[in-house]
Formats: structure tokens, C-alpha cells, sequence
């Protein structure tokens, strides 16, 4: 079975047709899904899907993205964290190719979240765009290797992965992985230890190859990893049952609510 570790399923293009999103999930093996958190009017939806699908998680966040976004404090984020099925703090980190200028506020939002995590034990999910060196100098400087988490969507180059590696972070790999270009991100799918290494969507963008240009979805996530075994010369099989066995060993909340083991 397969995890699509990172999605967006509450978005219109898929909450429109959640029923056949989860049937699809189900006929690509892919068990179980982490709905990500990106702004405090969207939380409630992503909450609402966890709630009511037992084989979908939430994350509580605001995406660094946008300077107008209403903020959850630090205690705020704590809070939403006791919820049974809010397994992670995220989506935070930094974002250079949206947002130019006085980047203050991003980078205390950053901070804010990792505090957070820190506080409650769960794992952070990261987005660095444009931006890694001042992303792992934050998870440094503000001990996000005390909470853990993974690096998602991860384009950057081995240097980065490594550094984030050594911080106890995972690395997910999206659809863009089996784009024709993607030599650096190959590259990392390749030297990345296969007990760090996660999958993901981050539908509804992304999609892979055959679908590339197409409303992504978690059933998609079967391609991704058929992509990465193919270039670590492994069975599916092989890549399927490790990057499941590490979301639910990054995301132990999530391993005892799905009674995994």
C-alpha cells in the first residue's frame, strides 16, 4: 500500500468529487492520505475531511505565501494540534519566488510554526521555494530538528537534502520527479536513504507523467513511486512498503490513530 503524504484535496477541483478521489485512492493502493492545512479559512475544511474519512489525516498551518493571511498564534496551532486527527504543523517555511521585499513576517511565521511543533511533538511539513539556504539556517537556528519532519515537494539540490537529512528530516518527492527535466531532483531520489524518503501529489498540481498537465489527485502517487524505483533500479513493491513504513513512523500520531502497527 502507498501514502500520498501531502495533498489539497479540500481544494474545489477535488472536493467536488471526493467520492471518486477516494475510490480512486483505493484501486491504486493507496491506503491513506495527509490533507494539508495552508490558511485559517481553509482549516476547517481540511478538518472536516479527516474527520470523516478514517484513512485521511489533517496538518494545522498557514502557507508562507502569503503576507495578507490571518495568522494562527503559536498557541492557537497547540491548540488545533490536540485534535485526534491533526498529525502534523504545516504547511510553513519560506517562499522567494512568490513574495520579494522586507520578508520579516514570513520568517516569524516560520518561526511560530516551529515553536509550535516543538511544543507538541509533531512533525513539521516543510516548503522552501527560492529560499533553501535561509529555510535549513531557520531550522537550525530555531531547533526544528527537536520536533522533525519532512522537506516537501523537495526540488532543491543534494546539498540541501543532505543538510536537512542531517537535521532528522525526511525528503517527499512529488510528480515532478518523473518530469523529463528534473535531473537535480532525480538525482536526489537516487542518493536519498530509502528508510528518509516519502511520496506525495500535492494535488491538485503536479501531476506526473502520463497525467503532467492534468488535475493531480492522490490515486497519482502510485506513479511516483513506480518513477523512483525504476531510477534506484528497486521493486515498487520495495519503494511502496518503505515509504509507507516512514510516513507513519515520521507521523506516529497518525501510526496509532490508523492502528498501524
Amino acid at each position: 500500500m502507498l501514502v500520498d503524504s501531502h495533498c489539497h484535496i479540500n481544494f474545489p477541483d477535488l472536493a467536488a468529487r471526493m467520492p471518486e478521489v477516494l475510490v480512486n485512492m483505493a484501486a491504486n493502493g493507496v491506503s491513506h492520505a495527509l490533507v494539508i492545512g495552508v490558511s485559517r479559512p481553509k482549516y476547517p475544511e481540511v478538518l472536516a475531511l479527516a474527520e470523516a474519512h478514517a484513512n485521511l489525516f489533517a496538518t494545522v498551518g498557514i502557507h508562507p505565501d502569503d503576507p495578507e493571511a490571518e495568522e494562527f498564534s503559536e498557541d492557537e496551532l497547540v491548540a488545533h494540534a490536540a485534535h485526534a486527527k491533526v498529525v502534523g504543523i504545516g504547511e510553513t517555511g519560506l517562499d522567494y519566488h512568490w513574495c520579494q521585499g522586507d520578508l520579516a513576517w514570513q520568517h516569524e511565521r516560520f518561526a511560530v510554526h516551529i515553536r509550535a511543533a516543538r511544543r507538541t511533538g509533531l512533525p513539521l511539513v516543510i516548503h522552501t521555494r527560492a529560499s533553501a539556504a535561509d529555510t535549513v539556517r531557520m531550522m537550525r537556528e530555531h531547533g526544528a530538528d527537536q520536533a522533525g519532519g519532512v522537506m516537501h515537494c523537495f526540488t532543491e539540490d543534494w546539498d540541501t537534502a543532505r543538510a536537512a537529512l542531517d537535521l532528522g528530516f525526511y525528503i517527499s518527492l512529488s510528480g515532478i520527479v518523473t518530469f523529463k527535466n528534473a535531473a537535480v531532483v532525480k538525482e536526489v531520489a537516487q542518493k536519498v536513504p530509502l528508510e528518509r524518503l516519502l511520496v506525495e501529489t500535492d494535488s491538485p498540481y503536479l501531476a506526473p507523467v502520463p497525467f503532467r498537465g492534468k488535475t493531480n489527485e492522490p490515486a497519482f502517487v502510485k506513479h511516483v513511486a513506480e518513477h523512483i524505483a525504476e531510477l534506484r533500479g528497486l521493486s515498487f513493491e520495495t519503494v511502496a512498503a518503505a515509504t509507507t513504513d516512514n510516513f507513519f513512523r515520521l507521523f506516529a500520531k497518525a501510526q496509532r490513530v490508523a492502528g498501524q502497527g
